[in-house]
């Protein structure tokens, strides 16, 4: 898993929730702008990743265990299979 994997599983979670990324964060009980753009870099241009504690807040707040989380990684990452109760059909396909 990338960085950037990680991002946008953030970004599949809140578009399969109909909410922005933004509200998710309000929602997990993290400042509005946690999953800006802005903040996938540090300003010299390196990868900041999710915390670990980010992470856990968002799983909290969704109901959501790692392995559901994980579905929300591109597809081309893992093979899961599907968990009761998550319709993947709003599940963004990573670009080629």
């Amino acid at each position: 898993m990338t960085n950037d994997e990680l991002w946008f599983a953030i970004k599949n979670l809140a578009n399969n929730m109909n909410i922005s990324c933004s509200r998710l964060a309000k929602i997990s009980g993290l400042d509005p702008t946690t999953f800006n753009k802005s903040r996938h870099k540090s300003k010299y241009g390196q990868d900041r990743w999710i915390s670990t504690y980010t992470l856990s807040r968002v799983m909290d707040a969704t109901g959501l265990t790692l392995v559901e989380f994980a579905r929300f990684l591109p597809s081309d990452t893992h093979t899961l299979p599907p968990v009761a109760g998550l319709a993947p059909t709003n599940v963004v396909q990573k670009h080629k």
